[in-house]
Order: C-alpha cells, then structure tokens, then sequence
C-alpha cells in the first residue's frame, strides 16, 4: 500500500513538471519572436560578436571583454523584463530605451577596440 502511494505521488509530480514546462515552453518562443524584440536581441548578438572579434584581434583584453558583455547582459535582462510584464511584447518607447542603451555600449566596444592599445598573444594572436 505505501508503495502504491509513493509511486502516485511520483507520476502526478512528474506529470506537473510536465506540464508546467510545456506551458512556459509555448509563452516563451511566441514572445521571443515579437519583431521589436527579435531586434534587440539581433543586435545583442552582434555586438557578442564584435566583442569576440576584439578579443581575438587582441584589440580587447580580459576585463574589457568582461565588462561590455557585463553590459549587454543588463540590457537583455531589461529586455526580458519589460516583456514579461507585456505577454512577451515590448513598447515602441521600450525599445527605444533599449535601443539608446545598446547604442552607448557599441560605441564603447567602438572606442575600446580603436584605442591603439594591443594585447599581443592573447589569446590568439601571433603567426596563426
């Protein structure tokens, strides 16, 4: 009998584990798709790249790279956070905000990848 009741117990937690995956799983892709926020995120992803290229380049070093994804990851949780209050929509006037934000931490990816500065063999650089 106390078997019984332990394997009860089992299937409906596994079966609400479930269902509250399959829930969240169809909230989330919809609104991630929204086109205000697939531009955010398309140009979250380059500057991602942008920052990579300069720790390749060794235009960037450790704590420069740290600091601007450090950046992009506060404007993605902005991001997120502003759609989870709108059925995974953002505002024109959020993404604006956003927008302004975004633009401020390309410029510095900008300045610090053409500030003359070189940090040579990290990590890729030399006769590759």
């Amino acid at each position: 009998m106390k078997n019984l009741k332990i394997k009860s117990i089992a299937i409906a937690t596994f079966a609400a584990t479930l269902m509250l995956g399959v829930g969240t799983s169809f909230a989330g892709g919809w609104g991630c798709r929204h086109p205000r926020r697939a531009e955010v995120n398309a140009r979250l992803r380059d500057q991602s790249y942008r920052i990579n290229q300069g720790v390749r380049d060794g235009q960037l070093n450790p704590a420069e790279a740290s600091r601007l994804r450090a950046e992009d990851r506060s404007v993605l949780r902005q991001e997120d956070l502003y759609a989870h209050y709108d059925d995974g929509h953002i505002s024109r006037p959020e993404q604006e905000v956003l927008n302004h934000e975004e633009n401020g931490i390309s410029h510095q990816i900008y300045v610090d990848r053409h500030d003359g500065t070189v940090y040579p063999g990290y990590p890729f650089q030399g006769g590759l």
